[in-house]
């Protein structure tokens, strides 16, 4: 089987499966109003392409075990294989679930772009300031995606339902996907809770906590999960789950902490985010915290002045990225990124795991801590 050409069949059937999917929710919609059209136009626009990291590490979950079973053959773990639409399904899922994420995440953070595109609140800014309508655009805009994102989550927690239902292991992978549920939303939780009360927290305990948002917020849902899913569809041993577990945490930590070097150092026309836009929101991530420590005190207290601050100009962003890069903390960081990945490929040698698998895995790793949006 060829690596590079699976996983791009699988993305293309998840893509065919969202887009089905979603023509089956529009059909539906439209029998209560026709506004259901332009509205999907949206949602449409906002889950199509993207990276699809989560579906790759859900394929290379259920691979890693399926393909390792003595009675493999040359169509096990492929789109000969019975379980493949399972698979297809709970990939459809999860980047459903990752969807409602970044619309709600971006209402949170006030964000104006996602992919280079308007964020979902302001796509539907826009079309109530197109269409004149009454009332604050902003402030409609934003309603309008708050009830976006839930309609994400309910079609994803649908399109779940579908695909463990008649799943031979279907319980334990619904059980999963739920602590996933659980985990990702109450890390965005600790990520909001530690923006505006860090003040109040122990000084030497701010990294830990920043760690502790990286790993809820972020590290689970992006990696670990996604893996865990997999494995549990193909009815993985406890020893493969904690293998796939052992490297999928790491890896996951090393995706946010690279998310956080963009977050502040990114190319605004590879990331299509702007420059610095973590400094304007205010994240206290690892980055930041590892700067903090390293800053004099008056460098320091600019810092937690300015950070934040929605206005920040050009000016005030750069002369904060040349504080935390004088800080050394990308540094550090990058150092933690590698030793990230390394616990994690460790940790792929200690289960009885499929040798593409564990191949492909071993590349993604890298993928992902070395990319640049």
């Amino acid at each position: 089987m060829c690596l590079v050409s699976a996983q791009q069949r699988f993305a293309r059937a998840v893509e065919g499966s969202i887009q089905q999917y979603l023509d089956a929710r529009e059909h539906a919609l439209a029998e209560i109003s026709a506004d259901a059209a332009p509205l999907l136009r949206h949602v449409r626009a906002m889950v199509s392409g993207g990276k699809r990291v989560r579906s790759a590490f859900v394929l290379w979950g259920w691979h890693a075990v399926t393909a390792a079973r003595p009675e493999a053959t040359h169509t096990t773990g492929t789109e000969q294989d019975p379980e493949w639409a399972d698979v297809v399904g709970v990939a459809t899922a999860v980047e459903l679930f990752h969807a409602a994420a970044l619309v709600h995440d971006d209402i949170i953070d006030a964000s104006d772009t996602r992919r280079g595109r308007p964020a979902m609140h302001r796509a539907l800014e826009a079309q109530h300031r197109d269409g004149e309508w009454v009332g604050d655009a902003a402030s409609w805009g934003t309603s309008a995606a708050i009830l976006v994102g839930d309609l994400l989550l309910n079609w994803a927690d649908d399109r779940m339902l579908e695909a463990c239902r008649g799943a031979a292991h279907g319980d334990r992978v619904h059980d999963a996907y739920r602590r996933m549920r659980e985990e990702v939303t109450f890390g965005q939780y600790l990520d909001v809770l530690e923006e505006a009360a860090w003040i109040r927290q122990d000084p030497s305990a701010l990294l830990d906590r920043a760690h502790t948002v990286a790993v809820y917020k972020s590290a689970k849902y992006s990696v670990e999960a996604p893996l865990t899913l997999g494995g549990l569809l193909a009815g993985g041993a406890d020893a493969q789950l904690d293998a796939l577990a052992g490297y999928g945490l790491p890896v996951g930590v090393a995706f946010q902490m690279r998310d956080d070097l963009l977050g502040v150092f990114g190319d605004p026309a590879v990331t299509g985010k702007p420059a610095g836009d973590d400094l304007r929101e205010g994240k206290r991530t690892v980055l930041i915290e590892i700067a903090r420590q390293r800053l004099n005190p008056s460098m320091r207290t600019l810092l937690d002045e300015l950070l934040g601050d929605r206005e920040l100009d050009e000016r005030q962003i750069a002369i904060l990225q040349d504080a935390i890069a004088r800080s050394q903390a990308p540094e550090r960081l990058e150092a933690l990124i590698d030793r990230a990945v390394g616990e994690a490929l460790e940790s792929l040698h200690d289960g009885d795991l499929s040798r593409a698998a564990v191949l492909e895995l071993e590349r993604l790793a890298d993928t992902v801590a070395k990319r640049d949006r």
